[in-house]
C-alpha cells in the first residue's frame, strides 16, 4: 500500500492505495491497477501548519511511523534495514576520517532564492568573464559566514567543502578580480536582492532604519586625493576620524540602511572624516532612490547624531517623512523647562509617561530656498531609563556630593577634568596647561544649578517626527526598533569579522563590506526562518527571531558537515546538535540516522524549504 495525494475539484485528499492486477477484458492480459483503499480526509484538515506537510507526511508514511494516527492501520510491513558492508584496511588513508563541510547546499539555496546566483551568472556571461565569478562570490560569502578569514585563506578553505565550490584549477589571485567584480555590480546585486525580498519574502519599506559606524585598517597612514567615478578629486576612503572602537587608524565610515523587518537593504561607504549627518542625504539617494517604490511615502529612523542639518534638508526639500531623536540635555532653556513641567504628560503607569507638542520650524535649502515645516515632539519618561542613566553615573554624583561636604579636602587631578568641565565656569577652567586645580578654586566656579538641571533630566528622552499625526505610543515603538541596527553592526563586528580590513583599494574595501553585508542578509534570513516555523519558541513582540543568535548559527554551519566512508558511502556528523537540528528542521529537513550516496546529499537542497 502506498500514500496519495489526490485532487477533487481544487480540494486535495490523503487516501491510501495499493497496486492489484486486473485482466483486461479487451486484451485479456493482466495489467496494473491503482485501488482505493482508505479515504483519510482532506489535507486542511490534517495539515499542522509547519513546511513541508505533503512531503513529511509521505516520508513518515514510508517510513512506518506517520504522523496521523488514522495511517497506522495501513503501514506497509517495516522494511528492511539496509546494511552497509563498507571494508577499511589497516594503514589505509580511509582510516584517518576527514569531515568536509556540507552546509553550502543550505547557504546556495538562500541565495538562488533571492536571486543572486542568476545574476551574477548572466553578468558574467555578458561582461564574458574569463573565471567562475559565481565560485569566488559564493567562496567569498560562505566563508564569511562559517569560518571568516583572509581573501587568500578563504580561497584556500575551497577543500574544507564535501563538494568544493570551485572545480578543477583555477587561479588563486582571481579572488581579487571577483572582489572588482562585486564593486562594479553591487549596486544591482543589492536591487536584486531587494525585488526577491520584496515579491516573495513580503518586504516593506514605509519605515526605514538608518545608522553609521566605522571599521579600522591596520596601517597608520590615511589614504591621499583620488579621482571619484562622478570625475571629482576628493579624500580617499581611509582616513583619520572619530572611531567607534577607540582606534588611532585610518577608518571607514560605512551607513546600513534596515527595512522594517530587521533585514538590510544596503549599505554606502564614505571617507573616515565624513561626520555621521553628513551620510545620510548620499546613502538614501543611492540605495534607498533605486530599491524602493518611491511612489509611496516613507520615513527614515536614525538617531540625533544623524537626523539634523543636511538630513533635515534632505527630508523636508523631497517630501520624506523622518523620526529622530534629539538632545534633552543640549536643548534650550525653554526647551528644558517644557520638559521639566509636570503638566500635560500623560502617565501610562507610575515607571512610564510622555507627552507631545506641534512645533513649527523651518530649514534653508542648499539654493538659499526657506522651507517651513511642522514637527511633532515627544518627550517621555521612562524608570527604566532613569535607573540605567543613574547607574551609570553614581560614581559621579558620588564624588560631587562628597565634594559639596567638603571642598576644601578634595584635589581635582587632569584625569577627572572631563567629569566635571561642564559643570565649570570657562572664565575660571585653565585648560591648556592641565595643571591641578584646588579645592578653593573649584568652589567658586562649581555650577550646582547645572548640576541639578542634570539630574532632573535623568531618565527623560526626546524624540521628534515630521508625522504629526503619528499616534504617540508608535513613536516610541519604532524608535526603539532602531537599537537593531546597533545589533547588526555587532554581528559585522564579531560574528563576521569585518575588521580589521587588510584590503586596500576603494574597489576592494567597498566589495569586502558588500559580501559582509551580503551574509548579513542570509543570517538574518535563517533567523526569520526559525521565527516563521516555530512561532512557540520565539516572542514575537521582538523584531528578530530570539532563539538563535548569529554567534550560535555560525557555530552550528560549522558543525554540518559529512565524512566519507567506504567508497560511496557519507555520514553526516553532528546533525544530533541542537542548534543545527533546529536550523535544518525549520528549513523543513530531517535527516535520519543513515549513510548516504552523493546523489542523496545533493538532493537535499531541493528539499530545503524557505517560508515566503
Amino acid at each position: 500500500m502506498f500514500l496519495e495525494i489526490a485532487s477533487n475539484n481544487g480540494t486535495k485528499y490523503i487516501r491510501v492505495c495499493e497496486s492489484v492486477r486486473i485482466t483486461d477484458e479487451k486484451t485479456g492480459k493482466s495489467v496494473p491497477k491503482k485501488k482505493t483503499v482508505k479515504n483519510i480526509g482532506p489535507v486542511t484538515k490534517f495539515d499542522d501548519g509547519k513546511p513541508n506537510f505533503i512531503e513529511r507526511l509521505k516520508a513518515s508514511y514510508t517510513a512506518g511511523n506517520p504522523i496521523l494516527d488514522e495511517l497506522k492501520p495501513y503501514v506497509n510491513a517495516k522494511q528492511p534495514q539496509e546494511i552497509y558492508n563498507i571494508r577499511l584496511c589497516e594503514g589505509s588513508d580511509e582510516c584517518i576520517a576527514h569531515p568536509r563541510l556540507i552546509s553550502n547546499l543550505l547557504l546556495e539555496k538562500i541565495l538562488e532564492e533571492l536571486d543572486v546566483s542568476q545574476l551574477i551568472r548572466s553578468y558574467k556571461s555578458h561582461y564574458d568573464v574569463g573565471f567562475d565569478v559565481y565560485g569566488f562570490f559564493k567562496l567569498l560569502l560562505f566563508g564569511r559566514i562559517i569560518n571568516p578569514a583572509s581573501k587568500w585563506a578563504t580561497v584556500k578553505q575551497n577543500g574544507d567543502y564535501a563538494i568544493p565550490i570551485l572545480k578543477g584549477d583555477f587561479l588563486e589571485y582571481n579572488v581579487y578580480k571577483t572582489l572588482d567584480f562585486i564593486y562594479d555590480h553591487r549596486k544591482a546585486i543589492f536591487n536584486r536582492i531587494n525585488t526577491s525580498m520584496t515579491k516573495r519574502f513580503g518586504r516593506t519599506t514605509e519605515r526605514i532604519y538608518y545608522d553609521v559606524t566605522n571599521f579600522f585598517f591596520e596601517t597608520e597612514e590615511p589614504d591621499g586625493d583620488e579621482l571619484y567615478p562622478d570625475g571629482t578629486e576628493g579624500p580617499g576612503l581611509r582616513q583619520k576620524g572619530v572611531s567607534k572602537e577607540k582606534k588611532d587608524t585610518p577608518i571607514v565610515q560605512m551607513g546600513l540602511l534596515m527595512d522594517e523587518q530587521g533585514i538590510p537593504i544596503s549599505i554606502e561607504c564614505f571617507p573616515g572624516n565624513t561626520l555621521d549627518h553628513q551620510t545620510l542625504a548620499r546613502s538614501f539617494r543611492n540605495s534607498v532612490d533605486s530599491v524602493t517604490d518611491r511612489k509611496n511615502r516613507f520615513i527614515y529612523v536614525c538617531d540625533k547624531g544623524i537626523g539634523k542639518g543636511e538630513s533635515i534638508v534632505y527630508a523636508t526639500s523631497n517630501g520624506i517623512g523622518y523620526l529622530t531623536s534629539r538632545t534633552v540635555r543640549g536643548a534650550s532653556g525653554k526647551e528644558k523647562d517644557w520638559i521639566a513641567a509636570p503638566e500635560g504628560y500623560v502617565a501610562v503607569n507610575d515607571s512610564f509617561k510622555y507627552k507631545t507638542k506641534i512645533v513649527k520650524k523651518s530649514t534653508t535649502t542648499p539654493d538659499g530656498a526657506v522651507l517651513e515645516y511642522s514637527e511633532k515632539v515627544l518627550v517621555y519618561w521612562s524608570r527604566k531609563y532613569f535607573e540605567k542613566e543613574a547607574a551609570e553615573k553614581s560614581s559621579f554624583y558620588a564624588f560631587v556630593q562628597e565634594y559639596l561636604k567638603d571642598p576644601h579636602s578634595f584635589r581635582i587631578s587632569t584625569t577627572q577634568i572631563p567629569l566635571v568641565k561642564k559643570y565649570l565656569r570657562k572664565d575660571v577652567l585653565n585648560t591648556k596647561t592641565g595643571e591641578i586645580l584646588k579645592s578653593s578654586e573649584l568652589t567658586a566656579i562649581l555650577d550646582v544649578n547645572k548640576l541639578k538641571m542634570d539630574y532632573d533630566l535623568m531618565g527623560y528622552y526626546m524624540l521628534a517626527t515630521s508625522e504629526i499625526n503619528m499616534d504617540d505610543r508608535q513613536m516610541i515603538n519604532t524608535y526603539g526598533n532602531l537599537v537593531e541596527i546597533e545589533e547588526q553592526f555587532r554581528i559585522m563586528k564579531s560574528t563576521l569579522d569585518v575588521r580589521p580590513i587588510f584590503v586596500r583599494t576603494r574597489k576592494h574595501i567597498i566589495a569586502h563590506l558588500t559580501v559582509c553585508t551580503v551574509a548579513l542578509i542570509t543570517l538574518r534570513l535563517i533567523q526569520r526562518q526559525i521565527k516563521e516555523t516555530h512561532p512557540e519558541q520565539v516572542d514575537q513582540d521582538l523584531l528578530f527571531c530570539n532563539v538563535l543568535s548569529a554567534d550560535r548559527i555560525q557555530s552550528a554551519l560549522q558543525k554540518l558537515k559529512v565524512e566519507k566512508i567506504g567508497d560511496v558511502y557519507y555520514r553526516f556528523c553532528d546533525i544530533d546538535d541542537p542548534d543545527l537540528s533546529l536550523i535544518l528542521h525549520s528549513f523543513g529537513i530531517d535527516i535520519p540516522s543513515k549513510c548516504f550516496k552523493i546523489g542523496e546529499i545533493l538532493q537535499l537542497k531541493a528539499k530545503l524549504n524557505l517560508s515566503m
